[in-house]
């Protein structure tokens, strides 16, 4: 009788699940979350309201922010948010694309378990189909140089037709564009360098989505710290201090003995001459605004309005190197070492109030290696959203300057991969060639997701892009504003190619990676405090 005794191997209330069952499962969970953000693609798509714990709001159809947003549990599921991070990082566009063809893709994988083809095959398959991919993907990448504005306004414009924003997606192109020109560097081999965080965005609630700017300079969050200040200087030369203007305190404790009032009257005076030398240096090196990182005295205060000298402190660092950049000014650390060569210069530094605040405006600057946006908007969820419309639009101009690539949106890219694909998978020959079918039928859940999400008939919008295709059609994609099938590369529907090439690889690595698991153990025993049962005990806990 004995080989009939139970064997517990794993603690009491631990959850396994293997085999088909646990591949399922898994694929089930990825499946919900790609479903969860499919009906926000394309220009028709719909927006999420999200509700934290907290009880703030956030309004948007931005696949990242959405499964950023939603507390997600499911381990495998977990894996296709990671898909829209990444995306999100490489290039900021792409993020709901990435996370349906990777839902998709399990899809597929699904149905050929079921008929059991080995998971290993089917991943084998999987990855031969994301290599030619890419392939086909460099074959029908268009040129753009970062001189064609027009082209890259057009990139802009794409990226944000699908969000709320696009009423004014013409204005908040322009601004996308302006911005990473200007601060875009050429490096020595000829190619382009485009640092996002050189933009700095300022949002402001109050006044309309149309009075969004670009502005020349920097803004910096402070007003002067004096009011007998000047609001406004003219043809400013800016100094940039990391050093408090403050009377030093001892570091090791000293008591010091006075013993006579005038030694007392003398310390006093002493600690005035201090903060009035530190004026004076300001002062010699020819600075007429002063941009401090730590704190500015109030005696110091009095001085510097006294000077006429615009001073403000306690700067964000962030900030600061954005105004080096933007002014050519030089961070200074120690006051002493103040010269005119450290100073920066700008047509213009002014307060101004905007909404309830006052904030410090430096504009007018010559050659800024740095820019501001400052984003207006009817109420807060409409700024947010504004401002992750704009570093979408941002992001993709930015890959766009780097690669100097394009590929066609509105489904085409997706199609042509399918097709030639398929052409592919003849060639393959194998089991293997089912995988890398089911793989190009997985890349039409792009044109099939934009067509349902605009309210037409998905089968014939691809029967008729499939013979587009065919025809040698390359461009060709669904208009869904009118329901036909166009060339998309006369639409304007540009996006940069690292958005495809992301998304396939990324798509690919996830559900390669949830298909290689048969087995998964989940522990549940001991978790704070609730005995060794665990939260969720379903049957009776041990494993024979």
């Amino acid at each position: 009788m004995q080989g009939q005794t139970p064997i517990f191997i794993l603690r009491e209330g631990t959850k396994r699940e293997k085999g088909k069952g646990a591949q399922f499962n898994n694929i089930s969970a990825a499946r919900a979350i790609a479903d969860a953000v499919r009906s926000t693609l394309g220009p028709r798509g719909m927006d999420k309201m999200l509700v934290d714990s907290m009880g703030d709001v956030v309004i948007t159809n931005d696949g990242v922010t959405i499964l950023k947003e939603i507390d997600v549990e499911h381990p495998a599921a977990k894996m296709l948010v990671e898909v829209a991070k990444t995306q999100d990082e490489e290039c900021g566009d792409g993020t709901t694309t990435a996370v349906i063809i990777a839902g998709e893709l399990l899809k597929k994988a699904e149905a050929l378990i079921e008929q059991n083809v080995h998971p290993t095959v089917i991943t084998g398959g999987y990855r031969d189909a994301a290599n030619k991919a890419r392939e086909i993907l460099e074959g029908l990448a268009i040129k753009v140089s970062p001189d064609e504005k027009e082209t890259l306004m057009d990139i802009a414009r794409t990226s944000m037709i699908s969000k709320s924003v696009s009423s004014s997606r013409d204005l908040l192109a322009d601004v996308a564009v302006r911005a990473v020109s200007a601060i875009a560097e050429k490096r020595d081999d000829g190619s382009w360098y485009v640092d996002d965080d050189n933009i700095q965005v300022v949002k402001k609630q109050g006044g309309s989505m149309d009075d969004t700017e670009m502005i020349e300079g920097i803004i910096v969050d402070k007003e002067a710290v004096h009011p007998a200040m000047a609001k406004r200087v003219e043809s400013a030369k800016i100094a940039l201090v990391d050093a408090a203007m403050e009377v030093k305190k001892t570091e090791i404790d000293a008591k010091i003995e006075i013993t006579d009032p005038s030694q007392l009257h003398a310390f006093l005076d002493e600690e005035e001459n201090m903060l009035k030398k530190m004026v004076d240096t300001v002062k010699k090196s020819g600075a007429n605004v002063l941009f401090c990182q730590k704190g500015i005295d109030d005696l110091a205060q009095h001085y510097l309005a006294k000077e006429k000298i615009y001073a403000v402190r306690r700067v964000k660092k962030s900030d600061m190197e954005k105004l080096a950049k933007a002014t050519g000014a030089n961070l200074v650390t120690k006051l002493d070492d103040l010269k005119a060569a450290d100073l920066g210069v700008a047509k213009l530094v002014e307060e101004k109030k905007i909404a309830d605040d006052r904030m410090t405006f430096v504009t007018g600057c010559k050659n800024p290696k740095a820019v501001s946006v400052l984003i207006r908007g009817g109420t807060e969820h409409v700024v947010d959203e504004i401002d992750r419309s704009l570093n979408d639009a941002i992001s993709v101009v930015s890959v766009a300057f780097e690669d100097g690539k394009l590929v066609t949106g509105g489904g085409s890219t997706a199609m042509e991969l399918a097709l030639g694909l398929r052409n592919y998978a003849a060639s393959v020959g194998g089991r293997k060639q089912i995988a890398i079918d089911a793989f190009a039928s997985a890349m039409e859940v792009v044109p099939t997701a934009l067509s349902e999400n605009a309210g037409l008939d998905p089968i014939d919008v691809l029967i008729e892009l499939r013979q587009a295709h065919k025809g040698g059609k390359k461009y060709a994609g669904i208009n869904v504003l009118t329901g036909k099938v166009v060339d998309m590369k006369k639409e304007k529907v540009l996006e940069p190619i690292r958005v495809g090439r992301q998304a396939i690889i990324s798509a690919t690595d996830a559900a390669v990676m949830i298909l290689r698991i048969d087995d998964v153990i989940a522990s549940k025993g001991g978790q704070g405090g609730k005995g060794a049962k665990g939260p969720d005990m379903g049957d009776e806990g041990g494993m024979d």
